[in-house]
Formats: C-alpha cells, structure tokens, sequence
C-alpha cells in the first residue's frame, strides 16, 4: 500500500508542477516585459532631467543678464556692494545685522537660512544665491521691531 501512496503523491505533484508552471510562464513574460518598459521608461526620464537642466541653466544665463539691470534697481544699498549694485556685501550685511540687535540664529530664522550660513555669509566666504538674496533684500526692508518677532517666533 505505500508504494501506491508514494506514487500517487508522485503524480499529483508532478501534474500540480505542471499546472503551476502552465499559469507562472505568461506571468514571467509578462514581468520581463514589464522590467524593459520600465527600463526606458527610466533612461527616458533621466535624458529629460538632462534637458531640464540644461534648459533651467540656459534660461538663468540668458535671464540673468537680462534682468540684473531690473533687480540691481531695486535692491538695498545695504547689500549691493560699493562697487557694484546687486553684489554682495558681506560688511554691510553683517552691521546690518549688528544695528538690528540681532544675534546671527535669529538673522538666519528671519533669511530661512542656517546660523552657519550667516556666518559663512558675513565671513565673505560664501555668496549667498539668488534665491537667498531675494530673502536677504526682503529681511533688509524689515523694521527693528518687525524682524524681532519673527526672530522669536
């Protein structure tokens, strides 16, 4: 009687083996095809950051020429340089800070910079980005009184 048994087991786990890989064959297709969709769907998004990128650079090239005459007008006298407007200047920027009465981490609050940031920024050895002059103006125009309760809030 166990030799039955074991053959019957037998052949029913070869016919389920077979039935299994009857269903597993198109699903293993299916994934392979998948995997390379996704695969050029991947070198397709990496090629058009590359052109992002390209483009971001070549519009600010293009741009910042364009508008620095437009943005040096507006921009304090506290932060453009003596010798050129729109520069920075790391000495004003830091007395500045100094007339205000604020310590460099509540500065850095105001700016939505780090503490180290202002410091690298008033050593002069770091220039701040565009980005963040556009903050450092907006922090310049505030009011002693203003700029201190965002500094504590």
């Amino acid at each position: 009687m166990t030799t039955y048994a074991e053959s019957f087991k037998r052949e029913v786990a070869r016919v389920s083996k077979k039935e299994v890989r009857g269903e597993i064959t198109p699903l293993r297709k299916a994934t392979t095809t998948h995997r390379s969709e996704i695969a050029a769907l991947k070198k397709t998004v990496k090629s058009l950051e590359a052109t992002v990128r390209q483009l971001v650079k070549l519009a600010n090239r293009t741009g910042a020429t364009a508008a620095a005459p437009a943005k040096a007008a507006k921009a304090d006298n506290a932060v453009a340089g003596p010798r050129t407007r729109g520069a920075f200047d790391a000495a004003a920027f830091a007395e500045h800070r100094k007339k205000m009465g604020l310590t460099q981490a509540q500065w850095a609050k105001i700016v939505g910079v780090s503490s180290l940031s202002i410091y690298k920024w008033e050593k002069g050895g770091v220039q701040p980005r565009e980005k963040q002059m556009a903050a450092i103006r907006e922090a310049m125009n505030l009011g002693k009184r203003r700029a201190l309760a965002i500094a504590n809030s």
